[in-house]
């Protein structure tokens, strides 16, 4: 208005002194960004010029690094803690009090989008004086509020640009976006997931107010839990999208028909997959149709649901394929599937791939290639083995004697061609892979770097170790704390049986305590039982004189050394130290 006013009467010297005083007090950025103002526009922050920018020796802008930018322009230069917390802080009181964003979402988003943080204070570039700096930017260059938010909920800056609606800055104009947006929040699921569902399935953040309850409560409807419906949602978002998805609904019926929990397709879901759930049910259909409508496959299902949505059931077609290739009838498929679940696993059909090309490479008859396949599942699925050429050429024969060899004996294929290095497990492999089988019913993954550690830390062989692992059981243990048990102390079941028995026996019914506080201490089990004998006489005798705490902690009792329990647990009472020595020289203590 008022460059209006004056133009009509500008002579030439106020004209000079007009773009002398332009030029010193306007840097390019500053007119830059009047011009931003005045035609404000939903463009991500680099078109803003949202970021430092600096004058040549030309008197010319140097670009803005905004999110648009490289990252290596947009971390060009680090700020310290303090400056980015009070970077945030800034932000907050913009949503929070200017913008009337609620406070959790204000909190929220001005704390979970470091990058849109970094090029705000980028674009004010001071470090001391961060917060008004930053109040005043705001104060004349309204942002792009899809930005932080998007960043907030899990989008990437790659994948910003794709997502960001034309013709709109504020939140505030997408109300159907924000009403389904808190919908997803109020019903429990995590906002840095909320990115992913958006890009998936896009369409149901512009369901009409009302819609998105009801589709979430449908779904409970057929028998699912809250929690079960989250991780739905989060892993296949396209669930919500129109009514109910038929197909996943006969996919529920078909695991209600076998007697399968529902509910535990949960726990095999991951929200970095994709899932089909047509090809899931033709899974099912083709498995059922596979077994002559036996109850069989229900027992698979309930032994290891995963194999359906690893891969959306697509390795079960290549199972069987492998199978019928050999010659294998689909019964004996049938019964060869549900008694090795574990083949579905990437490894393991890695392993049998490789193993059945090996014999068909050395011209074995596909007679003997099923038996074997039939016979020695296990040993496949566990073995990786070298090619033919390899042992050829290490046992110096041609391939015909090398078949010849196996057929003789088909265990010499693994002996031969395995890539297990000399030694027990070399000699014997089917003690190795009942070892391995116990270690992966305890939550073991197969051929993991945990998996390694414990085929050294375990000793035994499987029936031994499951013995063992039994004991726990049978002694009143739930499954699942004798395993975290044993995960975190595997030298337990190094031990014999009666061993075992022996500690538990001392522990519950001398001391009285419950069992349970083996998995606070599991190294309890691990001391030898002439420590446990003698220093728990000790700790009764002086407890019942009063001399000590009753139900003290077992870690207390066995863990200390031996000063440290002298003067704790003996010189507490004046008789102690006489009533020690004659528990030490006492052969059965206690």
């Amino acid at each position: 208005m008022f460059t209006r006013r004056t133009r009509g009467k500008s002579t030439p010297l106020s004209r000079m002194m007009a773009q002398l005083g332009h030029r010193l007090l306007c840097p390019p950025r500053v007119c830059e960004k009047s011009r931003a103002r005045t035609n404000p526009s939903p463009e991500p922050l680099k078109a803003r010029c949202f970021g430092r920018s600096s004058l040549d020796c030309d008197g010319r802008a140097a670009p803005a690094a905004g999110l648009g930018a490289p990252v290596r322009s947009r971390l060009g230069h680090r700020y310290s803690r303090v400056a980015r917390s009070r970077a945030q802080d800034a932000l907050f009181d913009y949503l929070h009090c200017t913008r009337s964003f609620s406070f959790s979402d204000a909190e929220y988003i001005s704390k979970n989008s470091p990058i849109f943080v970094q090029d705000l204070l980028s674009s004010v570039n001071a470090e001391k004086d961060v917060a008004p700096a930053i109040e005043r930017f705001l104060r004349y260059n309204p942002i792009n509020e899809f930005e932080p938010f998007f960043e907030s909920v899990g989008v990437r800056p790659s994948e910003l640009q794709s997502l960001l609606p034309r013709n709109r800055m504020f939140l505030s104009d997408d109300h159907l976006m924000l009403e389904n947006f808190q919908t997803l929040c109020n019903y429990g699921i995590p906002r840095n997931r909320i990115g992913k569902i958006f890009k998936e399935a896009r369409d149901i953040f512009r369901c009409d107010i009302g819609v998105m309850p009801s589709r979430l409560e449908a779904y409970e409807d057929l028998g699912l839990s809250k929690s079960t419906v989250i991780k739905l949602v989060i892993c296949c978002p396209t669930l919500l999208v129109g009514g109910i998805d038929l197909q996943f609904v006969e996919v529920l019926d078909k695991l209600k028909g076998l007697g399968v929990d529902i509910n535990c397709i949960g726990e095999y879901l991951s929200d970095k997959k994709r899932y089909s759930w047509c090809r899931i049910l033709d899974t099912i259909e083709f498995l059922e149709k596979a077994n002559n409508g036996e109850n069989q496959m229900g027992e698979l299902f309930k032994r290891n649901p995963a194999f359906l949505f690893n891969g959306s059931g697509r390795k079960v077609y290549v199972v069987f394929g492998l199978l019928l290739k050999v010659g294998i009838n689909v019964d004996e498929a049938c019964v060869l599937f549900a008694e090795n679940p574990f083949i579905l696993s990437e490894k393991s059909l890695k392993n049998i791939s490789k193993a059945v090309s090996f014999l068909i490479e050395i011209r074995v008859e596909m007679d003997l290639i099923a038996n074997i396949v039939s016979n020695h599942m296990k040993l496949l699925a566990a073995s990786s083995l070298k090619g033919p050429k390899t042992v050829c050429k290490e046992l110096k024969v041609i391939r015909d004697c090398l078949a010849l060899m196996i057929k003789e004996d088909p265990l010499k294929l693994f002996q031969l061609a395995s890539k297990w290095r000399v030694g027990t497990l070399y000699q014997d492999p089917t003690k190795y892979i009942e070892k391995k089988t116990f270690l992966m019913r305890l939550g073991f993954v197969d051929n993991s770097e945990e998996m390694t550690k414990a085929l050294k830390r375990f000793r035994g062989r499987g029936d031994q170790l499951q013995e063992r692992f039994d004991c726990l059981v049978q002694a009143g243990l739930d499954f699942n704390l004798a395993s975290k048990i044993v995960k975190q102390a595997p030298t337990v079941l190094n031990q014999k049986k009666d061993v075992i028995e022996k500690k538990i026996d001392c522990l519950v019914n001398r001391l009285g305590y419950p069992l349970e506080i083996l998995v606070a201490f599991p190294a309890y089990l691990c001391y030898d039982m002439e420590r446990i004998q003698k220093r728990i006489s000790m700790y009764i005798w002086s407890r019942d004189r009063g001399a000590v705490k009753p139900m003290m902690s077992i870690s207390s009792i066995l863990a200390c050394s031996d000063a440290r329990f002298v003067r704790y647990f003996v010189d507490v009472h004046p008789e102690g130290a006489v009533m020690w020595e004659s528990i030490k020289q006492s052969p059965h203590s206690g």
